[in-house]
């Protein structure tokens, strides 16, 4: 008996297919090879093609079927992690309209601050828990006042978990957390926020129907199942932003639980029982996964764009694709901690929420020609990706998510000895990292929304820590320092 899960990216779609007796994956795949690519026809403009996502998750799932050997009838369900805060549009006919806004995707900060002002501050940190700031409702606000004869085709917008589950079933619906994550939640009320439409103009008939995190939510149809190399009729019965589903992937479900991850973005997120806004919508919060009426969950989620980017930018401008990131870890390894007060501030993929939606770009400063070289520039853009991190890792504190252990997938960023370094010494937190990804926790969600999982010890069976980081209190002195130069950079921005 199997499940299978996809992770829709930026990058590719990962698909892996977990054996459910034994916890374990037996076969993962992720299409395309190269990164997806994303269109910027504009300064600040991020799109991607939904339907390069179907037909990297259609190459992803068979790729895992005929590794395995598996029979489509002996995989029972399949879950859907996704990439946050995009939009998709679609007609009647299920035709998408235009490119997908994504998640970096900076055109609609003007839209989402209007917003915050209009309705009013206490208004909408009551209610939504958030300014709307960059989210997809911003970004529908946008395609409504520049694109008005594409937002009069909408017949239902989507997040691109919602459009990817929707070619897979053909129904469209949605789940109260990934409402959430667009900013179209009233968490006072418990319902769509119907004022935060209205200010908009939005028709409440937009919205797909809504059903549960952990539910059967349609089935394959039988064109979608021949393109996917399943059976038709497999039911999906989970769905989940990417943050919120890697912190299922990583057990985190409970108040006190803290999961980080470092791909293209970087992200913290922990779990709380308490609704607390931050004033200035530097880290937000949303419906967690675990979320119920009698029992609140609560995931806060600290994100900062530029993270993996950098380093993948490092690597194919300035070493010209001609090293592994293995190879660039080593290289940095040469420098000393602080990089000899070289200072990268890691941003340049869109604004940034912890900045307040400002978009600062990525720079290097304090450069010396005669002191600094490769191994200083790239330990520099590493120990800056943890710098920003942490500078919202102190935001996070301040409502009230403390930290003392966070667990990770033992990938990305976290392959690296030197940031996992600097982020336990920094942080002075112990990390974890585990044998798991999105798509395999997503697969997990599936054995849960199925019910083939009854408690949460046999949903996780087979989840390993492979690795644990503990901090090297001698060494924080020198992260600390580094650091207080970063910050130093930073403000005179």
């Amino acid at each position: 008996m199997f499940l299978l899960g996809f992770d829709l990216g930026s990058s590719s779609v990962k698909a892996c297919l977990l054996n459910a007796e034994t916890g374990t994956a037996v076969a993962s795949a992720f299409f395309p090879e190269t990164e997806m690519a994303i269109e910027a026809p504009q300064p600040g403009f991020a799109e991607q093609q939904p339907q390069l996502w179907w037909q990297n998750a259609c190459r992803a799932s068979k790729a895992v079927m005929q590794q395995a050997g598996v029979q489509p009838a002996d995989v029972k369900a399949i879950g859907i992690s996704y990439q946050m805060h995009g939009l998709v549009v679609v007609d009647k006919a299920f035709n998408v309209l235009r490119p997908s806004i994504i998640w970096c995707d900076s055109r609609a900060v003007p839209y989402g601050e209007k917003a915050f002002l209009s309705i009013g501050k206490d208004r909408s940190l009551n209610h939504l828990l958030n300014s709307p700031g960059n989210f997809t409702a911003a970004k529908l606000a946008w395609v409504k006042a520049n694109e008005p004869g594409v937002y009069a085709e909408i017949d239902k917008f989507m997040l691109p978990g919602d459009y990817l589950a929707a070619r897979m079933t053909g129904d469209t619906c949605t789940t109260p957390s990934g409402l959430s994550e667009g900013i179209f939640w009233d968490f006072l009320e418990a319902r769509p926020a119907e004022f935060l439409m209205q200010y908009f103009g939005f028709d409440t008939s937009l919205i797909p129907t809504i059903k549960p995190t952990f539910a059967e939510q349609g089935r394959l149809t039988a064109s979608a199942a021949a393109e996917l190399g399943l059976a038709e009729g497999t039911p999906v019965t989970y769905r989940a932003g990417d943050q919120p589903n890697n912190a299922l992937s990583l057990n985190v479900m409970e108040p006190g639980e803290i999961a980080a991850t470092a791909g293209t973005s970087g992200v913290v997120y922990g779990v709380s029982a308490e609704a607390k806004p931050d004033p200035q919508s530097r880290v937000n919060t949303f419906l967690h996964v675990s979320h119920t009426a009698e029992a609140p969950r609560y995931g806060v989620l600290l994100c900062v764009n530029g993270t993996g980017i950098l380093n993948s930018w490092l690597r194919n401008h300035l070493l010209r694709g001609g090293v592994s990131y293995g190879e660039m870890n080593e290289i940095a390894a040469h420098a000393p901690v602080g990089a000899d007060g070289l200072v990268c501030l890691p941003f340049g993929n869109g604004a940034e929420r912890v900045l307040e939606n400002q978009d600062l770009g990525a720079s290097f400063q304090g450069l010396q020609l005669t002191r600094h070289g490769l191994p200083h520039l790239v330990r520099s853009a590493q120990e800056g990706i943890v710098f920003a991190l942490y500078y919202g890792i102190q935001v996070m504190e301040s409502v009230g998510v403390g930290l003392k252990t966070i667990r990770a997938g033992e990938a990305n960023m976290f392959l690296s000895p030197l940031f996992r370094d600097t982020f336990a010494n920094l942080t002075g937190a112990v990390i974890q990292l585990y044998n798991t990804d999105g798509a395999q926790g997503a697969a997990r969600g599936a054995g849960l929304g199925l019910g083939l999982f009854k408690t949460r010890e046999e949903a996780f069976h087979g989840l390993k820590v492979v690795r644990t980081i503990e901090p090297d209190m001698r060494a924080q002195e020198g992260y600390r320092e580094a650091y207080g130069r970063w910050l130093t950079a930073l403000e005179a921005k």
